[in-house]
């Protein structure tokens, strides 16, 4: 049996919100496993943050912008370790030479990203200089990236939040919208269908133990649990949320009166804490 500390069980409680006992108990019974004791809570009703222990907030800028073709669009996260050096106008600078290089060679992942040559050092060494500058550790800890047609960003006021949305034709206002939709309301796939598997797989497991603790009938769970995943899908993608500045409406729904051709193509998001 795990040693279970009162450090990780504050930590577990700052992350879901649950109480101390019930996450002392879900860590107990998952035998210190953060992300099983997140479950462990879920299934037993607990209404729980969707934070996780590898995804905790660090300090840092978030930033986002577009090519001037509006073709691609990029998000990056470099990332520190107090509020002051994030608010430092050095740093933020730094950070945006980075999104500008991101722009400029469209990397494909992170560590391509790190790669890049820049004045004869690779962005990875332009990392460590800033380290030594500041004494603070630094990461290029995010990187995101859209193409399409026409592509849209937006980053929240303090850059701790920013997002980026493709579409496949032009239209400044549904993209700005839908930038904005997607900073509020962090959904996790475009519709349904972009649902990983494994997430439709967890969230009939906790639909149907949540019945199950419910005391329902164990022929209702499987069409019980179908009911929470068609709320989940509602909550969680895009199309299928309600659109914030008419909640009358989806988001789909939205697009389908501003202009029935428009198609969401994909977007991004990254925030200090999600």
């Amino acid at each position: 049996m795990a040693n279970i500390t009162a450090a990780e069980v504050n930590k577990l409680r700052k992350a879901t919100g649950a109480g101390m006992m019930d996450c002392k108990k879900a860590l107990v019974e998952s035998d210190g496993d953060f992300d099983k004791a997140i479950d462990i809570l879920r299934k037993k009703g607990q209404k729980v943050a969707s934070k996780r222990a590898d995804r905790e907030a660090n300090e840092g800028a978030i930033l986002a912008m577009t090519t001037d073709d509006k073709k691609f669009a990029a998000v990056i996260y470099l990332s520190c370790e107090t509020d002051f050096v994030a608010k430092n106008d050095e740093f933020v600078g730094f950070a945006t030479k980075l999104l500008n290089i991101a722009i400029d060679n469209k990397p494909g992942n992170v560590d391509e990203f790190k790669n890049i040559d820049v004045d004869g050092r690779t962005v990875a060494e332009h990392i460590t200089e800033m380290v030594g500058k500041t004494g603070e550790k630094m990461d290029l800890a995010g990187y995101e990236f859209v193409e399409a047609e026409m592509t849209y960003s937006y980053i929240h006021p303090g850059n701790r939040l920013a997002t980026i949305v493709g579409l496949n034709k032009a239209s400044d206002e549904v993209g700005h919208q839908l930038t904005m939709q997607v900073a509020a309301m962090a959904p996790v796939a475009v519709d349904k269908d972009g649902v990983p598997q494994n997430v439709i797989d967890k969230e009939i497991e906790i639909g149907m133990e949540q019945a199950r603790q419910e005391g329902k009938p164990e022929n209702m769970l499987e069409r019980i649990s179908t009911g929470k995943l068609n709320k989940f899908f509602k909550e969680n993608t895009l199309l299928n949320q309600d659109f914030i500045r008419d909640t009358k409406k989806s988001v789909a729904q939205y697009l389908k009166e501003t202009d029935p051709e428009l198609k969401v193509i994909g977007f991004k998001r990254i925030a200090l804490g999600s």
